[in-house]
């Protein structure tokens, strides 16, 4: 790659301040909404931590490279810039109840996930007293909650070769509910339920094995206790022949 085609800014900016091009033929299924929409909000968007404006200069492009730094992310619009191609899915809605002196308080508990399938995943929580807006703090604290997966091929009926799934066996646990990560033989499938399987869907993971202990029918546990497993992985020490054996990569695989 020849220096005039080296990127200067983060993917996310390069769409936010690329021309817009008229769409004759909308898609539908797309969002119109522009306060919902993270390229629009790029466009207006002013650093307030030393990170962003890293970013915002072009000093930063990849999140990769923001994590090195070692400087915390507290902005959502960084998330935004450095990996534009973030799927969010609403995981649980609970509407949670409560008497006072001037009548029944209604309010909203919404679980959030969010991933790029391709390595990055994260989850979050929010309250509020409408269901849009607790979606929306949601998915912004799920960004805000981003971590890393570690993918490998951990298991003996695989070929040798680079995997998308566990590099080994990892335990989650979230309250009474604990989940358990096994690698599995390309083209085997997730083996979990649904919760979980959507959690990996988003993290990149597409062979695994599980094993589940516990109240699995309380959805935001169980999505936690499958977050904390991928978690989990990072905190596991591995040697460099390990990692070499088991192919294991970190986050996505054509960074």
């Amino acid at each position: 790659m020849t220096e005039e085609h080296t990127p200067t800014m983060a993917p996310g900016l390069l769409q936010a301040y690329a021309p817009e091009e008229a769409d004759e033929m909308p898609d539908p299924r797309r969002r119109r909404r522009n306060q919902d929409d993270p390229i629009a909000n790029l466009r207006k968007w002013e650093p307030r931590t030393r990170l962003g404006a890293a970013v915002m200069a072009g000093k930063i492009i990849t999140y990769e490279a923001a994590l090195a730094s070692g400087l915390p992310i507290r902005e959502v619009e960084i998330v935004d810039a450095l990996i534009p191609d973030l799927e969010d899915e609403v995981i649980d809605v609970n509407m949670v109840q409560r008497m006072t002196d001037s009548g029944r308080r209604v309010r909203f508990n919404v679980m959030a996930c969010v991933g790029n399938r391709d390595g990055y995943v994260g989850l979050g929580m929010a309250k509020a007293k409408e269901v849009a807006t607790a979606i929306r703090k949601a998915i912004t604290a799920a960004k805000l909650n981003l971590i890393s997966v570690q993918r490998g091929n951990g298991s003996w009926e695989s070929s040798p070769g680079p995997g998308n799934t566990v590099p080994f066996k990892v335990n989650g646990r979230a309250a009474s509910t604990r989940v358990t990560l096994m690698p599995a033989a390309k083209g085997k499938g997730l083996v979990i339920g649904q919760t979980g399987k959507s959690v990996l869907q988003l993290a990149g993971i597409e062979d695994v094995l599980s094993r589940t202990k516990g109240q699995t029918r309380t959805t935001i546990n169980y999505a936690a206790a499958t977050f904390n497993a991928l978690k989990n992985i990072n905190t596991t020490r591995v040697t460099n022949a390990q990692r070499e054996n088991l192919y294991i990569h970190t986050g996505r695989k054509n960074a």
